[in-house]
């Protein structure tokens, strides 16, 4: 599939800058592979699109406070956003700018004076960093830190948002629990806790997986053929309560509803060839674009994603690039927002 396939014109101004007033209240549009007509509802309205014995599969992964600012000794400012962190807890940081650092150089962290020793260069801006102390690094990061909202957010230098805590709470799940995504699963964003309640009065399951989301995320691809795409990693758990709940319910005749494209990864990643689902932990490199046959998910529930990435090629092989692309047609001419603080999308 040529890249280009995956190009769409898009308004500024349905990029959105907030998240809804009210999180389940965020517009819902349901495309029904077995229909040509789109309904247009309300994220609250979802239970009733979902059935007695479907199972609804959450990423609870948590996003940390991973961008923080930082000076040189020459007195420079620069933005570090946190990656990760290894078995000897040095840091994986991506320094902007990053043209003159080198190996050796000591940063200090504002507002709490922490240093961060480069000690190994890994391209591209990234830097292994010693940092001085002994805390875990989502500790520190929640002191020091601030949300790494997207770049087609905007937000004032100075603050990064004009509400920082409403920003924090916002770009995070109500049902977020592992610390380390540096992005958020945005079609999680929607739910309450009396959203989810009324999920489960259906008599619908509700599971966990864990994706980390990393850098990848923001990486458009940049090769013309879908193909020759690398993708990210990203580590993953799948519980093996969760996986034997999904087998449960395929068993039965029930639905996999995933919430978002990273809860997608984890399920077809952990899928054998004959569609059994099987509990790990570890990296995964896979790339879901058409004609992908998809193992385990039936239903998905998405945000409106960027042109020519790699989350709007998952989608079009679930659903047929055509298909998608003129329900973004339809999505633009209604009014609906677009991208990690928009409205989301319901594939049937």
């Amino acid at each position: 599939m040529n890249t280009d396939e995956l190009d769409y014109d898009l308004p500024p101004e349905r990029i959105a800058q907030t998240p809804s007033a009210v999180r389940d209240q965020s517009r819902l549009m349901v495309l029904d592979r077995c229909r040509t007509v789109l309904d247009h509802r309300r994220f609250a309205d979802l239970p009733s699109w979902l059935a007695t014995g479907d199972v609804l599969v959450l990423n609870d992964t948590r996003v940390l406070a991973a961008r923080f600012d930082a000076r040189r000794s020459t007195g420079g400012r620069i933005e570090g956003l946190f990656l990760g962190e290894d078995d000897d807890h040095r840091w994986e940081v991506l320094f902007k700018p990053s043209r003159r650092l080198r190996c050796g150089e000591v940063l200090t962290s504002e507002p709490e004076a922490l240093t961060l020793e480069l000690i190994e260069s890994l391209g591209d801006g990234r830097w292994r960093v010693r940092a001085g102390t002994d805390e875990e690094a989502p500790a520190v990061l929640e002191r020091i830190g601030r949300t790494p909202l997207p770049p087609y957010i905007k937000r004032a230098r100075e603050t990064e948002s004009p509400d920082p805590t409403h920003d924090r709470d916002r770009y995070q799940t109500v049902y977020a629990a592992q610390n380390g995504s540096v992005a958020a699963p945005t079609a999680g964003l929607h739910f309450t806790p009396a959203l989810l309640d009324a999920v489960e009065a259906k008599g619908v399951r509700i599971v966990r997986v864990t994706l980390h989301v990393g850098l990848g995320t923001f990486r458009p691809i940049d090769v013309q053929q879908l193909g020759d795409h690398t993708m990210h990693r990203e580590w993953y758990h799948l519980p093996e309560e969760s996986a034997r709940t999904i087998q449960h319910a395929r068993q039965a005749g029930g639905r996999v509803v995933a919430v978002g494209t990273t809860a997608t990864r984890v399920l077809e990643a952990c899928a054998e060839p004959d569609g059994r689902i099987l509990a790990g932990a570890g990296f995964t490199e896979l790339f879901i674009y058409p004609p992908y046959t998809f193992r385990v998910v039936d239903v998905l529930i998405t945000n409106f994603h960027l042109p020519r990435s790699t989350l709007l090629a998952m989608v079009c092989a679930l659903a047929g690039r055509e298909r998608i692309l003129d329900a973004y047609a339809e999505a633009i001419r209604h009014g609906y927002r677009f991208f990690s603080f928009g409205d989301a999308m319901l594939i049937v």
